[in-house]
């Protein structure tokens, strides 16, 4: 259980520890009223980072999880969606990348409009990306689907995802960029396996 120090008044020594309920980014941040259009995002990974932090998910706390072998670095900012679940068999959230005009830093959350997705196979296993641009951003958030982007700033990510593992013997194999219309779905899959999960808890 998670303390609280926290004034004390009738005592001189003037604090004591109060029992509190921990926060879990994962579970206690809402998604957003507009999903699965536009969803909140905890950011875990800042634009141009070469380490690679990632969710604890026993304790909520971000940790160092890798730093890339690669010259790679995150050419945007890399976080998950909250109350979202990847698969039954994959207990995680869905990742998501945001394009935004500055890095944020590590357990911010931002709004961000989902606009495609990315489909990857991580030697051999799916690990595909929600894309999204930040919603209160003036330069990105008027983008509705990945194919209004640039596109070298399209082939920038699937370089990216398709590179920065490869020093470490792993086959990354980006296979297909898909419009607003798959991220969206895959957000909403996303929902329904979170609530899915929800309910086999409570019912256990």
């Amino acid at each position: 259980m998670d303390y609280l120090l926290a004034k004390q008044h009738a005592q001189p020594q003037g604090l004591h520890l109060v029992k509190n309920p921990p926060s879990h980014p994962w579970h206690d941040l809402h998604i957003g009223q507009d999903s699965p259009n536009t969803v909140n995002v905890l950011i875990e990974v800042p634009q141009y980072s070469k380490v690679k932090y990632e969710l604890d998910r026993a304790s909520g706390m971000v940790k160092v999880a890798q730093v890339f072998m690669s010259s790679s670095v995150f050419p945007h900012n890399y976080g998950f969606i909250p109350r979202t679940k990847v698969s039954f068999e994959v207990d995680k959230p869905l990742p998501i990348m945001v394009m935004m005009q500055a890095a944020v830093v590590p357990l911010c959350f931002l709004r961000a409009k989902v606009i495609g997705l990315i489909k990857i196979s991580d030697d051999g296993e799916r690990d595909d990306k929600i894309i999204a641009v930040c919603a209160d951003d003036p330069e990105f958030k008027d983008y509705n689907d990945i194919s209004e982007l640039p596109g070298h700033r399209i082939a920038e990510i699937r370089n990216f995802f398709a590179d920065y593992k490869k020093l470490e013997g792993k086959v990354v194999t980006v296979e297909d960029i898909e419009g607003c219309e798959s991220g969206i779905r895959a957000v909403k899959a996303g929902m329904d396996n979170y609530t899915a999960m929800v309910v086999q808890d409570l019912q256990s």
